[in-house]
């Protein structure tokens, strides 16, 4: 059924890894405003990944032993590569705050990502937050699909919008972004962040994400249907955020002119 869903996904896969943002980015600028939305994508990732840990590990007291101990590895293993990863120096940090480093050391504006934050801790709103802040629709339908995701309280749709949407496509994605950032100064921090991304997604979350969806999908057809589907709406979101970066890119580059 993997190969089911990845034969499936195939077209919208191919449309991201093709994109024509990736020949967008060829200025500092071009990075930092790509950054600068990218980062909500970022963000957003780490409240798929606690959903799946809510569901499958025991995170409240008195402890009891969850009932599947294969997809609690699974996830405490992609959760403590996320959230407590090192940077290139060895000191220890989410993924997160390694982007946000990456982001202040190329010069992009982080101030809306962190007021964003202050006012999800301050009002525990989301939609509400968006109002105060300038950013795209696009972004913001992109965080609104992920917490549609977790409110669907369906470990196996949350796994799989996770992996299909996230893990799995992260590697083959963001090499091509790789591939246009070494004529830049000041950016070690980010291909740092992006090259650890593809070596720990490539090589474990990927494969781990794979495993963990086959575990909790089983033989239920009706849980591998629902996987499909939202897998694709995650794929169609991020094709749209993409989209919405690329003309972002091109007016910043037409005001410039």
């Amino acid at each position: 059924m993997i190969k089911y869903i990845l034969d499936k996904l195939d077209p919208l896969r191919k449309e991201l890894v093709n994109h024509p943002l990736y020949k967008e980015v060829k200025t500092e600028e071009d990075i930092q405003l790509f950054a600068q939305q990218h980062v909500f994508a970022v963000w957003d990732f780490m409240s798929l990944l606690k959903a799946l840990q809510l569901h499958l590990t025991c995170v409240s007291l008195p402890w009891t032993p969850s009932s599947n101990p294969t997809t609690r590895r699974f996830i405490n293993e992609i959760v403590f590569g996320e959230e407590s990863d090192v940077d290139q120096h060895g000191v220890t940090m989410s993924h997160y705050e390694m982007y946000l480093e990456a982001m202040q050391q190329i010069g992009a504006d982080t101030s809306e990502m962190n007021l964003f934050c202050n006012l999800i801790q301050e009002e525990n709103n989301i939609a509400q937050a968006f109002q105060q802040i300038n950013t795209s629709e696009a972004v913001q339908e992109f965080v609104e699909f992920t917490f549609e995701v977790i409110a669907t309280q369906k470990p196996h749709i949350i796994a799989a919008v996770f992996t299909f949407g996230r893990e799995d496509l992260i590697p083959d994605m963001f090499i091509e972004i790789v591939k246009g950032l070494n004529t830049y100064s000041k950016i070690d921090k980010l291909v740092y962040y992006l090259e650890r991304h593809i070596e720990l997604d490539g090589d474990e979350h990927g494969p781990i994400s794979l495993k963990m969806v086959e575990e909790l999908c089983g033989k239920d057809q009706a849980k591998w249907d629902e996987a499909l589907v939202y897998s694709k709406k995650a794929l169609q979101h991020r094709i749209a955020l993409w989209n919405s970066i690329a003309s972002a890119i091109k007016e910043q580059k037409r005001v410039l002119v």
